[in-house]
């Protein structure tokens, strides 16, 4: 992909940047090891939030938000705060692939995909979630459009060209073509079009496909501008921790391939604890970082949770519920989901009974009740409880007295437990048993493979 390069606007604020460069060092905020990252200021609802990612498409066999919309009191119930939903625009219809195409191969960016319905449906389904208490972002296509976008008859000059002046696919994509961030009207027209989203359909955020692809300098340019309009939440599909100078969160990818490394018995759980120290070092302070087993993206084109992780599948979501981070749900995995969803195709999901439902409900009733797991610089931070057994994952995490005490037995072996070198004592609730115990040095857990304890205290 060419260079894209800055706004030149961005371009007299760096000249200035560079002058001023005795003070970037002190404005910015930093991170734990001094390295210098300025971090947005989140929006105070999200400090302790969920996010659940929503594929109309596959939903329901109807596929429409109005079908959607019946499930938002049961994922209110489930413990969910943002809904992220994957492009409701409409699919290009050139070089489709599949009969449905990509939901990520955008034709218009200020309309509603018809096979989802209108886009009075689209605003009554987030008018019933902000009435419910959530909140709704939406995947947002900047780095590419469909090869029939609007903007490629009006606007053909937005788009990266060969040097024969033919449209050009960001890598192997064949069903999108690639803007281009050199041309200043592209920033224009982009933030036109996402401001038009948070006036037109009060939506809550963006998350960003590709975000990294797309110039840092220019998140950080329409950041101010949709803030302008309401706080909005940014998540940006992207790990660069500079990425938090415009957003809110980036993808925790390094978590979700450690649970992969340890299923396969290329890692063991000691390899999560290293994790956790690089991030500490490399991100800001205040910076959330997504945490998931699955994603659109994982399902399709990866497999199951239980194909992926085998027995280990519960005990990486309750771990996702419990680290650092914010928790993801896809559609579907509140119910176990056990298939591949298709991608191109319809391939609803086939909704049914589940475990899962009372594990998250469990976990993100804590989130919200206890300090120890709030997002950010306000939750605690995780604290390697030593063990002295790599297959053992095992922290604590407190905050103004809440606590949380968690032992996973990532192994095929019973493994039995002693806390008596471990400095946790006092009274904890059982999360998933209700069973009061009381900790001291003498208490000792035996823990089946696979398996896992949490612990709570709350102060109130």
């Amino acid at each position: 992909m060419l260079h894209k390069s800055s706004h030149p606007g961005i371009i007299i604020f760096l000249v200035l940047a560079l002058i001023l460069i005795g003070f970037s060092f002190i404005i910015h905020a930093r991170t734990r090891t001094g390295v210098s990252i300025k971090s947005v200021k989140h929006p105070e609802w999200s400090r302790n939030a969920t996010i659940y990612e929503v594929n109309v498409r596959q939903y329901t066999t109807d596929g429409t938000f109005n079908a959607f919309a019946e499930h938002l009191p049961r994922l209110k119930k489930l413990g969910i705060d943002i809904l992220w939903f994957m492009p409701v625009n409409p699919i290009g219809i050139q070089n489709r692939k599949g009969t449905l195409g990509s939901y990520y191969s955008v034709k218009d960016y200020k309309a509603v995909n018809p096979e989802f319905g209108t886009a009075d449906d689209f605003k009554n389904v987030v008018q019933k979630a902000h009435d419910l208490g959530m909140y709704v972002i939406i995947d947002w296509v900047a780095n590419h459009t469909s090869w029939d976008n609007v903007w490629t008859e009006n606007h053909p000059e937005f788009f990266t060209k060969d040097k024969k002046g033919n449209f050009v696919s960001p890598f192997d994509w064949s069903d999108v073509i690639d803007l281009n961030y050199d041309n200043n009207e592209v920033w224009n027209y982009m933030a036109d079009a996402m401001k038009f989203w948070v006036k037109e359909f009060d939506i809550d955020g963006f998350r960003c496909d590709v975000a990294a692809m797309v110039p840092l300098d220019y998140w950080k340019w329409v950041k101010p501008q949709l803030d302008s309009i309401k706080h909005v939440f940014m998540l940006a599909e992207a790990h660069e921790p500079e990425l938090h100078e415009a957003f809110d969160m980036t993808y925790g990818w390094q978590l979700k391939d450690i649970f992969v490394d340890i299923a396969q018995g290329k890692k063991k759980a000691s390899a999560l604890f290293k994790l956790f120290e690089t991030e500490k070092k490399t991100y800001p302070e205040d910076a959330y970082r997504m945490v998931f087993t699955t994603n659109h993206d994982e399902n399709s084109w990866h497999g199951t949770d239980q194909e992926r992780f085998g027995k280990y599948a519960e005990a990486f979501t309750v771990i996702t519920g419990l680290v650092n981070g914010m928790p993801l749900v896809y559609s579907g995995m509140e119910n176990g989901l056990d298939k591949k969803l298709l991608f191109f195709e319809k391939d609803p999901i086939e909704w049914k009974e589940s475990k899962y439902a009372d594990i998250y409900s469990k976990l993100f009733a804590l989130k919200k009740n206890n300090k120890a797991l709030r997002n950010g610089i306000e939750g605690g931070a995780l604290k390697k409880i030593k063990l002295n057994d790599k297959n053992i994952f095992a922290f604590s995490r407190e905050k103004e007295n809440d606590k949380v005490v968690a032992v996973f037995n990532l192994s095929a072996g019973k493994k039995k437990i002693s806390f008596n070198k471990t400095k946790i004592t006092g009274e904890f609730k059982n999360l998933f048993s209700d069973a009061v115990v009381t900790v001291d040095n003498k208490y000792e857990l035996n823990i089946e493979p696979y398996s896992y304890i949490v612990l709570t205290r709350s102060a109130d």
